[in-house]
């Protein structure tokens, strides 16, 4: 099991530091940089995902919460 939490412990780092910097672009940049961290968040998502550091289903709640909050951004841009 440490051998196990050694290797999670940086996927679950990764899926972190990618989700802070999806937060940071929302706030502030443009529409393009917002698609492309948000691809990329959702890619970390399902490695961790595929590789079983997280379930399958919190992947896909994360991705489609992540969705919510960049279709409310596009929706607030067009208003």
């Amino acid at each position: 099991s440490e051998r196990q939490r050694a290797v999670n412990a940086p996927i679950k780092t990764r899926v972190r530091t990618t989700r802070r910097k999806f937060i940071e672009v929302l706030e502030s940049d443009s529409a393009e940089a917002r698609a492309a961290a948000y691809s990329t968040y959702c890619s970390c998502l399902d490695k961790a995902a595929k590789s079983g550091v997280i379930e399958r289903n919190t992947a896909i709640r994360r991705k489609a919460r992540a969705a919510a909050r960049l279709r409310k951004l596009a929706a607030a841009a067009d208003a």
